[in-house]
């Protein structure tokens, strides 16, 4: 069944002008883009978004690198979207993750990591939302 999830491809990989690599791995790994937009989002928004992790440690520094510069936020559909995407992302930390991942090619760090996706069914619903109200 296919379904949906959202990517972000975060400001530091926007700043480091990967961005139509990054698009072009997404529709290489077979991805059917639904919708994408470039924006720069404000702290509060950044909050909101994250509002998940509010209480740990790394917050007040992934939303503050998160409204730092552009984004670029893409609706993804494809098979099993939300694992597959999480596969070619890779670990959280660059350094950890496997050969040819997004992360491992364009990551510099776990803060530093060039993309976000979303965990879960119920977690991409709401991302896209957020993003894409229309959808």
């Amino acid at each position: 069944m296919k379904e949906r999830t959202l990517a972000i491809i975060k400001p530091d990989a926007v700043k480091a002008k990967a961005s139509g690599k990054i698009i072009d791995r997404i529709e290489q790994e077979g991805f059917d883009i639904i919708s994408m937009n470039k924006l720069k989002i404000t702290l509060d928004k950044a909050k909101e978004f994250y509002a998940v992790h509010k209480d740990k440690p790394f917050f007040k520094e992934l939303t503050e690198f998160m409204s730092s510069g552009p984004i670029i936020v893409i609706v993804l559909e494809k098979e099993n979207a939300i694992n597959a995407w999480r596969t070619v992302m890779g670990e959280t930390n660059p350094a950890k993750a496997y050969n040819g991942t997004i992360r491992q090619i364009f990551g510099t760090n776990t803060g530093l990591n060039a993309v976000h996706g979303s965990d879960a069914p119920q977690t991409a619903r709401t991302e896209i939302k957020f993003f894409f109200p229309e959808l």
